[in-house]
C-alpha cells in the first residue's frame, strides 16, 4: 500500500493511496477526508477468545472500525487522531504481532487481525480505561500517540517498566506483568498507579505524554469555574 505520514511529529496525518479494489481498515471517526471513489463500510470487531464473557469483563466495550475501499478508480484518504502527537508504522507478519492500546490504533491493512477479546485484555489487568488489542496476521499497522513516540528494542531477558498511561504497544514476543507502582502508599501518592514490567525480546513503544495527567491538569483550571457556577 502506498502511504505518506505528513506533518510529523506533533500534528501527524496518515495519507493512503488506494488502488482499485484495495482497502484499509481504520478506527471509526479517524477519517479526515477522502476522494469520492472510495466506499466506506462500518462494522464491529468482536472476534476473540472470550466471546460474550470477554465483553462482560470489559464492561461491554465495543470497537467499531470503518473499511475504506477504492471502487472502480484509485483514491486517496487522510486519517488522523484526536491527541496531538505522532503517527508511526508497525509491520505485522505471521508469528510476529503486537499488543497495542485501543486509543493508539489508527488504521491497518486488511490482512491484519484485530483481536479485542484475548485473554490478557480485561481492564482488571491493565487498569480501568485502558483497553488493549492483540494484532496478528500480515500487513501494515498504523499507530498514533499522545506526544512523540519513544521506541525501545529489548534483547532476550532485558526488562523495561512502563507507566500504563504511557504504554502504546509492545511485541507479542515479550513477556509482561502488570503491577502497582511500589507499595499502595507509593501508588496513591506518586500518581503512577499501574505499570507494566515488560521482558524482551521485542520492541516497546512509549508515548512521551500522559493523557490522564493532561485531563487532571485541565480539571484544575475548569473546576473553580464549575464550583463558582454551582453556588
Amino acid at each position: 500500500m502506498e502511504y505518506e505520514i505528513k506533518y510529523k511529529p506533533s500534528y501527524a496525518l496518515l495519507e493512503v493511496n488506494l488502488k482499485p479494489g484495495e482497502s484499509i481498515t481504520a478506527e471509526a471517526g479517524s477519517m479526515s477526508w477522502m476522494h469520492p471513489t472510495i466506499e466506506v463500510h462500518t462494522h464491529m470487531r468482536k472476534k476473540g477468545l472470550l466471546g460474550t464473557i470477554g465483553l462482560a469483563l470489559i464492561g461491554g466495550q465495543s470497537f467499531f472500525v470503518n473499511e475504506f475501499t477504492a471502487t472502480n478508480a484509485a483514491g486517496k484518504a487522510g486519517f488522523s487522531a484526536a491527541p496531538l502527537g505522532d503517527v508511526d508504522t508497525l509491520t505485522v507478519v505471521p508469528g510476529k504481532g503486537f499488543i497495542i492500546q485501543k486509543a493508539a490504533y489508527l488504521a491497518s491493512e486488511k490482512g491484519v487481525n484485530l483481536d479485542i477479546e484475548w485473554q490478557g485484555f480485561t481492564k482488571g489487568v491493565f487498569g480501568q480505561g485502558l483497553f488493549m488489542i492483540k494484532t496478528s496476521g500480515e500487513g501494515l499497522l498504523f499507530i498514533n500517540t499522545f506526544g512523540a513516540i519513544d521506541k525501545h528494542v529489548l534483547g532476550a531477558g532485558e526488562r523495561l517498566i512502563v507507566d500504563n498511561y504511557h504504554l502504546v504497544a509492545f511485541s507479542d514476543s515479550c513477556q509482561y506483568q502488570v503491577t502497582k507502582f511500589g507499595g499502595w502508599k507509593e501508588t496513591l501518592l506518586s500518581g503512577e498507579f499501574l505499570v507494566t514490567d515488560i521482558t524482551g525480546p521485542g520492541e516497546v513503544y512509549v508515548q512521551t505524554k500522559n493523557i490522564r495527567e493532561m485531563a487532571d491538569w485541565l480539571w484544575t483550571l475548569i473546576e473553580p469555574r464549575v464550583q463558582a457556577k454551582a453556588r
